[in-house]
């Protein structure tokens, strides 16, 4: 990832698809108690730390963020709340045991079967994972769809290659469902926002990441329904 790209996402309210709702619908799948420890894995700017909160008032997150900048905002963001620690480091490796491990669009960095044998040892009796990834919906997507997660994303599959990678990990998939529209919204609506605040001025490595984040919007406007977020609550079989 370029210094562009960071300073186009260096202020955005959540770095992927997703919303309260979609949180609410997973985290009643997965029965969460109100005094859960909840492990936010690759947590970004922390958008999903209150609603997280929300289902464990009584609890604790940790969340674990890799790129320094978006840890040191959760910590100022939640510096007066002792029910959130923040910790830079390897989501693989988290600090301690969790009654559920959240991970909104994060697998991708590790592969889902890799993420879910990683966490195996880190989930209390009981626990459970809930992650989103992107797949196909479409068996024939459109061209250009092909083409363009073809270079972004090689490894992508479908809802049953999804299914797959869980099972080989040794997890059976409680409850799952594609993230809708207003999930997307919540992400891209921002980032167009502050795609077109940046254009004025901007140089010729600004320009080239303000076009790519701008293809990436116009393709799921145009061909969003060939591929979406599969939101997935698993738990060890």
């Amino acid at each position: 990832m370029t210094p562009a790209f960071f300073v186009i996402h260096s202020d955005l309210p959540r770095e992927g698809p997703g919303d309260r709702e979609a949180l609410d619908w997973a985290l009643a799948q997965a029965g969460v108690g109100r005094g859960a420890r909840i492990l936010d894995a690759g947590c970004g700017p922390g958008a999903d730390i209150p609603g997280l909160l929300a289902h464990a008032p009584g609890g604790h997150v940790v969340a674990m963020e890799t790129h320094a900048p978006y840890a040191a905002r959760v910590r100022v963001a939640f510096a007066d709340d002792a029910r959130v620690t923040v910790v830079d480091g390897d989501m693989a490796r988290p600090p301690g045991r969790f009654d559920l491990i959240w991970s909104a669009g994060a697998v991708y960095f590790l592969g889902v079967t890799a993420a879910l044998t990683a966490w195996r040892d880190y989930l209390a009796p009981g626990g459970a994972v809930v992650f989103s990834e992107l797949a196909w919906c479409e068996a024939d997507p459109a061209p250009a769809a092909a083409a363009f997660w073809a270079d972004g994303y090689p490894a992508m599959t479908d809802a049953g290659g999804v299914a797959a990678q869980v099972q080989a990990a040794g997890y059976s998939v409680i409850a799952q469902r594609w993230l809708p529209g207003a999930a997307w919204d919540a992400y891209y609506g921002p980032l167009a926002a502050r795609v077109a605040a940046l254009r004025a001025g901007a140089d010729a490595d600004m320009a080239a990441a303000l076009d790519a984040e701008q293809a990436e919007i116009d393709l799921w406007r145009a061909h969003g329904g060939d591929y979406g977020y599969l939101q997935v609550v698993a738990r060890p079989t």
